[in-house]
């Protein structure tokens, strides 16, 4: 597969942008034509609901693909950067260069979205590309499987099934960009496997995301309503999940009832009944993990964490949470919610200034001066404001972590999979050979003296 993909890019036949308008516009052809499948896999292997399908996979692959479609010719369009006025006639140009044959590896838990979007953007740069899905959802890895070579060409685009030995093998091989999808403990394993061959890599991986909610200023109810929501999603494996919320401590008990409140209108007969339709943990793991949170916790857990059948668990509101807690041991991805009480935002943005830097933090505030002090003192991919979730289908905006969160912007993937090209072209005229004449040996004072000017320029005080 490698050595095919790879000639097939050498030959140049993903170049012409005709052809990759043309597999960008059967990568939405796809989707569309087999939306009921995929929506079947994704309840075969994480009990999602048709709309928890179709909100933030279907729909934003099909809108990416022809995104990328509209925009195919002005990303692709050379840039002509402005230059200082000596080199006006050197034709400064930055071309926008497929970087080669990538490999990406997707995740189970967003098993179509986050595989389909990073493809969108390497088809659009010109890259040829291999699609390793996770093998821990294999209705939806199946399923990608089947469909990618009926609608794409297959000498350029190709899928690869199987786990830890078939990844190994993928990472041995010489690639022209990794894009990795998952957790930070994998994540560090595919650096290292890039390391040896100094591919280029993305991680977008996930971490602790925490949320406050300034209680001085924001409606407390819209708040608690929005983080549900956003922790409830794909019941709560999501890398962009809310982790835990920090919330000044005399308004904790009123966020706890806005929570109550959010809870009844979202299941009015609980989550646990057939009518919620809540989605499942991906396995019996991945239950028995969450289960053994609840169970540790030194917390107090006053709203839902009852287990149920099919690997379904109730979202959890836990109260009186410390640091030092097990639910905080690391990232939760599971539909469990510690609330942690602080004496004010300051001690908020200290305890995440404290931990490693989060792919976002999220904050329920209308005070400006709180709003600049988490612009200003904390660090994270993004930076959200009285919302949750919701930024993933912003595309404008780049996405993607920081540190231990990842690193690179995700939703630039044309970007991406770009190099930019460097190119001059200096006249061979008599004017320019002219002016570069001093340059040549044997150097002179009076040479000397004119290329120094730039070092000897004079320095502003402030």
């Amino acid at each position: 597969i490698h050595s095919r993909l790879s000639k097939t890019f050498r030959e140049g036949r993903t170049l012409p942008l005709e052809y990759r308008r043309k597999q960008l516009l059967q990568v939405a052809r796809l989707v569309q034509e087999n939306a009921d499948d995929i929506m079947a896999s994704l309840k075969a292997d994480l009990g999602r609901h048709p709309f928890e399908a179709t909100l933030p996979e279907l729909g934003p692959m099909v809108s990416s693909a022809l995104h990328a479609v509209e925009n195919l010719d002005k990303w692709n369009s050379p840039e002509k950067p402005q230059v200082e006025a000596w080199r006006s006639e050197w034709d400064t140009t930055i071309f926008k260069a497929p970087k080669g044959t990538v490999v990406l590896t997707g995740p189970w838990n967003f098993p179509w979205v986050l595989t389909i979007l990073p493809l969108i953007g390497a088809i659009a740069a010109g890259c040829t590309c291999l699609i390793k899905p996770s093998e821990h959802a294999q209705t939806s890895a199946a399923l990608i499987e089947k469909l990618i070579p009926q609608y794409l060409d297959p000498d350029a685009y190709a899928v690869c099934l199987g786990a830890v030995e078939e990844t190994t093998h993928v990472l041995g091989l010489k690639w022209d960009h990794i894009f990795y999808t998952g957790s930070t403990s994998v994540g560090r394993i595919i650096a290292e496997a890039a390391a040896k061959q100094l591919t280029p890599v993305t991680l977008e991986l996930g971490g602790q995301s925490p949320v406050f909610v300034d209680g001085d200023s924001t409606n407390i109810e819209i708040a608690a309503k929005r983080i549900l929501w956003g922790k409830q999603q794909n019941a709560g494996q999501v890398c962009v999940a809310p982790n835990h919320v920090f919330v000044q401590e005399k308004y904790q008990s009123a966020l706890v009832e806005a929570f109550r409140k959010a809870y009844d209108s979202f299941w009015p007969k609980g989550p646990l009944d057939s009518s919620s339709e809540m989605a499942c943990m991906l396995n019996a793991r991945h239950y028995e993990r969450n289960k053994s949170l609840l169970s540790r916790t030194k917390g107090k857990v006053v709203i839902g964490g009852e287990a149920g059948q099919d690997l379904r668990i109730e979202p959890a509101i836990v109260t009186g949470v410390k640091l030092d807690d097990p639910l905080m041991e690391e990232e939760i991805f599971g539909p469990i919610l510690p609330i942690i009480p602080v004496a004010n935002v300051d001690a908020a943005i200290s305890h995440i200034q404290s931990g490693s830097t989060p792919l976002v933090i999220y904050i329920f505030t209308e005070n400006e001066e709180t709003k600049n002090k988490f612009v200003q003192h904390t660090q994270s991919g993004q930076l959200i404001l009285n919302e949750t979730f919701a930024q993933v289908a912003v595309y404008e905006i780049p996405f993607g972590g920081q540190g231990q969160s990842g690193c690179i912007k995700f939703a630039y993937s044309f970007d991406t999979f770009t190099h930019q090209r460097g190119y001059i072209n200096v006249p061979a005229d008599a004017r320019t050979e002219g002016f570069m004449q001093g340059r040549y040996p044997p150097y002179s004072a009076p040479a000397l003296e004119f290329f120094s000017q730039a070092l000897k320029a004079k320095i502003p005080d402030a």
